[in-house]
């Protein structure tokens, strides 16, 4: 009977003991109860009684399916709520027999109240601040269907993307593009761009993210990179997912793509593959009015895949990728140079370039915590490409503007025409210059990075050691055959032929060693000590041999580009244009510094001290010479945050660094390998150096979801090394030689505003940009025979303003832009101008029924105030999309794309420089249709990971009931 009894209190304490843990789950499904259909992102709440206490919550799925965290067997209630619908409450007891508790269809009633209002409204923010972390909210974005990133990056407020698919976001630009904080196929952000749909993105954050070496051990190497961190959708990191498509147009237009991932918890792969002929431009979307130039005709090919895993111990990850692109370009140049004398000399060429690139790459990550005291991380990495090229150039130079005598001097660049009687242009030219070329090269490189830090107690002393390696080996040659021909009877110069081999073979090896020690010195501050070993070798040799036949030496063989290379070739090599060089540098960081973390603001400051001791073997025709360099660099750097709140902040930063000519500007030698482009050396050069300043501030009102930056960067460079020209008037051609000079520098400062009107569905964004430049270089005075030093300044004021309308099933945006420069010249004021570009435009998104979709976008870009009236233009581009989902679930899309319906978009690209500016217009095709069909694997997911890949619509969103309080689109919803 005792052990009965005692049996007895030792079950009853068991089960008492298993009641007070929580072990039991609640699941079911919120339902409209009229209509039957789920309610997606319903808020779900558990509250415990007899006080209500908050006990566990979550939001429903898109699918209406819930299960709540686990909780303790006691009495509860159930409460629901969900916007348009009474709250119900479901009294809930739980028992520890019962550990999964079901609770079925939970149907709610509509609201009369608020559907008597007939406007229902769920918002959520574009944009949000958390201290120094920018996050957009994808769904606050809409983008055609089957967008990739690049598509949705345009939108964010303060993004830019140049014609080489380089992202700036508030002025930064973007190094890295992480996925859930784990790096996509190495960080590239080409490869991130083209090939992660916008279905698959929850929100987007851009931050700065530190350096291996400064994350882990708190000392500020300045090696911050500015990264977009993607974080994909609620559910999608349970299963398989994925996209495919493949499309054909007109002008011969294709493009395909492939993703394919897995992702479950801590662990991610993707393959990615794609093929197109479309320069990847992707559908515009509405992204704002700006020139967009298509620089040429490229047909890429690639295929790659990466992987990431971590345990608590241990995080891998890597990838591997092989690329092909075929670029064919043609391009005609216009260019201004500037004289002394106030007069300027005139430049016309036309270009042909046919380039194959191959080129295969793979990294490795591995970050180990062997114990809670040590952390290893090691980064190899390795690369092969090949490449091939061929072109053909025609250029000349004129005394005078070649325009005022034909409409297009580009047509009579040809040899035919001024070797002909009826040249036009035959009293103003200069020089003339055919050439063609073909080339090849192969390049292997291979690096690799080993860092081990010790925490020596729990105050923040810490030691770490760093290593890294690298290895380059390319292998060159070229053919080619030129003529140049003088026309000034002055220059007393003869036609120049030449008809070349060329080899350059080039290896090169570096290695750094690198400790590291972090000092306590009190509460929060600490003392950063660091030394750095850095060698670096490389070799080049190239050797140039003649193809025209010297009959001394009883050659009389006739090569032309295309032949095979004539027997004795060898013995024809110009040594005036063949050299080698071996090159060794050693430098020795000194690093000091002092870090101070306060609740409000953190403060840093050092100083680095790098003795350098750089050898130049250096071989060139008579010129055989060993150089040898020793010098002293130091880099002082502040960092100071001041935090108002966990969503403003103020930071400064300066930096200053100095910058070592090369070993070969520093020879006293002269490079005629191009006759009309003639270099020479300067052993007097001195070391650069440049300080800057960043300021930046960010603050953010949740309750208003408006959103302010603001940027102001400053540059100035000490003994700038630039190049002096001194231009020949009788040849056309010029020498240049570095010289330092001083007087460089450059200001900007950018404010970025975003806000929500009243009524949620309104939203105006605006980004406002500043700078001026004040650039500097010598022009060479034929009077006096010395450099004149000229100042060429430019301030551009510059504004972007969109305002959007949206609900649940319409978007429509209006957005305007100008950008005013003023430019000036003070040795040749002639060429003062004041060229500005301005555009406006607007783009819709609109989900009509049967499950399609339509985008369409409009905007008219101008440029006016350009001396070349030819600038002086406007384009009416105008794209569209529609797109039909069908199938289960909408996974499969048929769309049909227009792009550049009116034919007006151009590919004409400006620059400007101290000492000259230059027009010049490629081809491309920008005016096309295509047929798209687009299937979305969402088959292999679990349910709310297939939910959120099958949402139809620009954003992933489609048309769907308004989402809870964590729910991420704002929505207006009408009901009756």
């Amino acid at each position: 009977m005792k052990r009965f009894f005692a049996g007895l209190v030792l079950m009853l304490f068991t089960f008492s003991i298993f009641a007070q843990n929580k072990v039991i789950t609640v699941s079911g499904r919120v339902v409209e109860s009229d209509s039957k259909e789920p309610a997606a992102q319903a808020t779900v709440q558990l509250l415990s009684l007899p006080d209500s206490a908050y006990a566990a919550g979550i939001a429903s799925s898109n699918q209406g399916w819930f299960t709540l965290p686990k909780v303790k067997a006691g009495k509860y209630v159930l409460k629901v709520s969900y916007i348009g619908f009474q709250t119900k409450i479901v009294p809930v007891q739980l028992t520890v027999n019962v550990p999964d508790k079901k609770m079925g269809n939970i149907e709610l009633q509509p609201d009369a109240v608020m559907l008597k209002e007939a406007v229902i409204t769920a918002e959520a923010p574009q944009v949000t601040v958390k201290e120094d972390t920018l996050e957009y909210n994808s769904a606050a974005y809409r983008t055609p269907e089957g967008a990739m990133l690049e598509e949705l990056v345009k939108k964010l407020p303060g993004a830019e993307i140049d014609d080489d698919g380089n992202v700036k976001i508030n002025g930064k630009e973007v190094k890295k593009i992480m996925v859930d904080g784990k790096e996509f196929f190495g960080g590239d952000v080409k490869t991130g761009l083209k090939n992660l749909p916008v279905n698959m993105i929850d929100k987007l954050k851009t931050y700065d993210k530190k350096s291996d070496l400064a994350r882990v051990t708190g000392i500020d190497d300045g090696e911050e990179e500015t990264v977009l961190d993607l974080k994909v959708k609620k559910g999608m990191n349970q299963g398989w997912f994925g996209n495919a498509s493949v499309a054909g147009g007109t002008e011969d237009r294709y493009g395909s793509n492939l993703m394919l991932n897995r992702f479950v918890d801590n662990n991610q792969f993707s393959l990615i593959g794609s093929a197109n002929n479309v320069n990847d431009q992707g559908f515009s979307g509405g992204g704002g009015p700006r020139f967009r130039n298509s620089n040429g005709l490229t047909a890429t090919k690639m295929i790659g895949a990466n992987f990431a895993t971590q345990t608590e111990k241990l995080e891998l990850g890597g990838s591997a990728r092989y690329n092909y692109s075929d670029r064919d370009a043609d391009s005609k140049n216009y260019s201004e140079r500037f004289l002394q004398d106030g007069n300027s000399s005139y430049s016309n060429s036309n270009n042909k370039n046919r380039n194959k690139n191959m080129n295969f790459y793979a990294d490795f990550r591995l970050e180990w915590k062997p114990d809670t005291l040590t952390n290893i991380i090691f980064r190899p990495n390795v690369s092969y490409g090949k490449s091939k090229g061929y072109s053909i150039s025609e250029s000349g130079t004129f005394d005078e503007d070649p325009f005022n005598l034909v409409a297009d001097p580009n047509k009579f660049l040809n040899k035919d025409v001024w070797e002909s009687s009826k040249d036009p242009l035959d009293r103003i030219r200069v020089n003339a210059s055919n050439s063609e070329s073909a080339s090849e090269s192969k390049s292997l490189s291979a690096n690799a990075s080993l860092q081990v830090n010790r925490r020596l107690n729990s105050m923040g002393r810490n030691i770490t050691f760093r290593g890294t390696f690298g290895y380059g080996d390319n292998d060159s040659e070229s053919f080619s055959e030129s003529l140049t021909r003088y026309f000034d009877p002055e220059a007393n110069k003869n036609d120049d032929e030449r008809k070349q081999y060329v080899t350059s073979p080039t290896n090169n090896y570096d290695y750094t060693a690198e400790l590291t020690y972090n000092e306590p010195i009190a509460k929060a501050t600490f003392l950063q000590f660091r030394y750095k070993f850095q060698y670096r070798y490389s070799e080049s040799d190239r050797s140039t041999y003649s193809l025209i036949p010297e009959t001394e030496k009883q050659q009389d063989w006739v090569w032309n580009l295309g032949d095979e290379l004539p027997e004795g070739y060898e013995n024809n090599k110009d040594m005036s244009l063949s050299k080698y060089a071996q090159y060794k540098y050693y430098n020795h960081d000194i690093n000091a510094g002092m870090n101070i973390i306060r609740e409000k603001y953190r403060f840093n400051f050092g100083m680095s001290l790098q003795p350098q001791n750089t050898r130049l073997d250096y071989k060139k025709a008579k010129i055989d010479t060993v150089v040898k360099r020793n010098v002293f660099n130091f880099a002082p750097n502040v960092d100071f945050r001041y935090r108002f709140s966990k969503v403003s902040q103020l930071r400064f930063t300066y930096r200053g660094r100095a910058g070592q000519p090369s070993m070969e500007n520093l020879l006293d030698i002269t490079d005629d390998s191009n006759p009309l482009r003639i270099t020479k050396g300067n052993p007097g050069l001195k070391p650069s150096f440049t300080h800057s300043m960043r300021l930046f501030y960010n603050t953010y009102n949740a309750d208003k979801q408006r959103g302010m930056m603001a940027h102001a960067n400053f540059n100035t460079t000490q003994n700038k090394i630039t190049n002096a020209t001194k231009y020949n008037q009788k040849t056309g051609g010029t020498i240049t030689q570095p010289e330092n000079i001083n007087g460089y520098w450059t200001a900007m400062g950018m404010f970025g505003f975003n806000t929500a009107l009243k009524d949620k569905r309104f939203t105006i964004n605006s980004f406002s940009r500043a700078s001026y430049t004040n650039d500097v270089s010598f022009l060479y005075n034929d009077d006096t025979q010395v450099n004149d030093k000229n100042t060429s300044t430019s301030l551009t004021l510059a504004e972007n303003l969109n305002g959007t309308f949206r609900n649940d099933w319409f978007e429509f945006t209006i957005n305007g832009s100008i950008n005013y420069n003023f430019e000036r010249n003070k040795l040749n004021p002639s060429t003062n101008q004041e060229p500005y570009t301005f555009g406006y435009g607007a783009s819709t998104n609109i989900s009509l029924p049967w499950s399609m979709t339509l985008s369409t976008n409009i905007t008219n870009n101008s440029r006016r105030g350009y001396r070349d009236a030819s600038m002086n233009r406007n384009e009416l581009i105008w794209n569209a999309q529609i797109a039909q989902n069908f199938l289960k679930g909408k996974a499969a899309t048929i769309s049909f794309e227009i792009y550049d319906i009116l034919r007006q978009q151009s590919n004409i690209s400006r620059s400007l420089s101290e000492g000259m500016r230059s027009v010049s217009e490629y081809n491309g095709i920008n005016s096309y249709c295509m047929l798209r069909f687009s299937y979305r694997l969402n088959v292999f997911g679990n349910k709310e990971a297939r939910g959120n890949m099958r949402q139809g619509g620009f954003d992933g969103g489609g048309h769907r009931g308004p989402r809870g309080p964590q729910g991420a689109a704002p929505i207006r919803m009408m009901r009756y």
